[in-house]
């Protein structure tokens, strides 16, 4: 009995320290990726730009508007290429922890770098970013393996959700008083372009500190022998993995429909301040607090989500959310015009962003064999970074095609349609679980 409650003790500890790197980590997606890096890095780059509004960057012209986006592509292809084989090392040789905590200093430094973007360093910002953005994702594939060392598969669920929700409150806590700092900076002395760099290094400082819990919180992973460590044997686990699908279409089935509109979630995350500095001209003191609204709705939308997803099924509930995002760009891509429709609309959407990203874990579990969990979650993880560089790629290359955000908008909204017509294809509820 001693030694359980000590074992208990220690896991509540870890589980603390666990949900604390959520904590960290959500400044960065939040005051960086969300609000403040697209319009100002934009603005960097129509400063560098030539009379056509144009960039050269090694050797190709790239409109100044499209830059942004087709920088999130990269960072994201980057990931596609180098996850599988960071993950295999990470499980071979126990480095979870020691991974985790180096891609998290290494993406803290790179964001507090941006410090240093100012004048017409466009370059700068694009080789920080990249970095960043690569340590971001290479990390957070550490922090989502340490899921089942946590949590017996009856508690996932409530342990990942209570990740996700400390996470939407760091990452608001953040971008609170980044606000709060912008709209009283030029009373302090600040030119705004500074208080705005100030702003982005503090993602980093945050990212740092508070991975500080974790590190010491977490526990060190036992290494798997069998198991070689090397991205040749990485790659051969990854194909021999998706080569076991074939037992398990659904879970495929889903995993294709996830692409889709998970790349279509992480394009607005990704590009909806650039939307409404660039296209609807709103002041960036709107568009932070629109995007701190959204951190604490998003919270409440994956509670209702869940409440819902019990009365009428987690596949329902999932494509009612895909319904809701779908009206969404349809209307602000035609209707969206005023600051306060831009509200409207973004409350809408963390009620949905929320939900979405809570209830697509939940179901991609129903769908995988008992006891394979990590295998198969690793593809999850794969499938969400690996899909995210086609939307802001597509939405760059039609806004430098067409010179119009509207247009752009369309290509996120085919996103949506195609993840939702595959998963309308989806058997729920799930076909009973066999042995392999």
């Amino acid at each position: 009995m001693s030694s359980g409650n000590v074992s208990e003790r220690h896991l509540r500890r870890a589980r603390r320290a666990w949900y604390m790197y959520d904590w960290a980590n959500s400044a960065f997606p939040t005051t960086v990726l969300t609000v403040l890096l697209g319009p100002y890095l934009t603005q960097i780059a129509h400063r560098a730009a030539d009379a056509e509004g144009m960039l050269t960057v090694v050797g190709i012209r790239v409109d100044a508007d499209a830059y942004y986006p087709f920088l999130v592509s990269l960072s994201v292809l980057l990931q596609l290429l180098l996850l599988p084989a960071i993950g295999v090392l990470a499980d071979a040789r126990g480095w979870k922890k020691p991974l985790l905590l180096f891609f998290a200093y290494f993406g803290a430094l790179a964001t507090v770098g941006l410090y240093w973007l100012e004048e017409e360093r466009y370059w700068l910002g694009g080789a920080l970013f990249v970095t960043a953005n690569l340590c971001f994702g290479a990390s957070m594939v550490m922090y989502n393996a340490f899921l089942p060392e946590l949590a017996a598969p009856h508690e996932r669920d409530a342990v990942s959700s209570r990740g996700w929700a400390v996470g939407y409150i760091g990452g608001g806590t953040l971008l609170g008083l980044n606000m709060l700092f912008l709209a009283f900076a030029e009373h302090w002395g600040f030119v705004l372009e500074h208080a705005v760099r100030l702003c982005l290094a503090s993602a980093g400082f945050w990212w740092a500190l508070f991975t500080l819990i974790p590190a010491v919180g977490l526990p060190h992973s036992p290494a798997v022998p069998r198991r070689p460590g090397t991205a040749r044997h990485g790659w051969k686990e990854l194909v021999r993995t998706l080569s076991s699908f074939r037992a398990y279409p659904q879970a495929l089935l889903f995993l294709g429909a996830y692409f889709f509109y998970n790349d279509g979630v992480q394009t607005v995350i990704a590009l909806s301040g650039q939307f409404a500095s660039q296209e609807l001209r709103l002041p960036l003191q709107t568009i932070t607090g629109t995007l701190l609204m959204v951190q604490f709705v998003a919270f409440a939308g994956a509670l209702g989500f869940g409440w819902l997803a019990q009365r009428v099924g987690t596949k329902r509930a999932l494509l009612w959310s895909l319904v809701l995002w779908i009206g969404v760009l349809l209307y602000s891509g035609v209707g969206l015009r005023t600051a306060s429709e831009f509200v409207a609309v973004a409350g809408v959407i963390a009620l949905v962003l929320g939900g979405t990203q809570a209830l697509s874990r939940s179901l991609f579990s129903q769908y995988i064999p008992s006891g394979r969990e990590a295998g198969y979650f690793s593809f999850y993880e794969l499938s969400e970074r690996g899909s995210s560089w086609l939307g802001p790629f597509l939405f760059g290359a039609v806004l430098q095609w067409s010179g119009s955000y509207r247009w752009a908008i369309g290509v996120v909204t085919l996103l949506f349609l195609g993840g939702a017509f595959l998963l309308l294809l989806l058997r729920y509820p799930p076909p009973g679980r066999g042995e392999e």
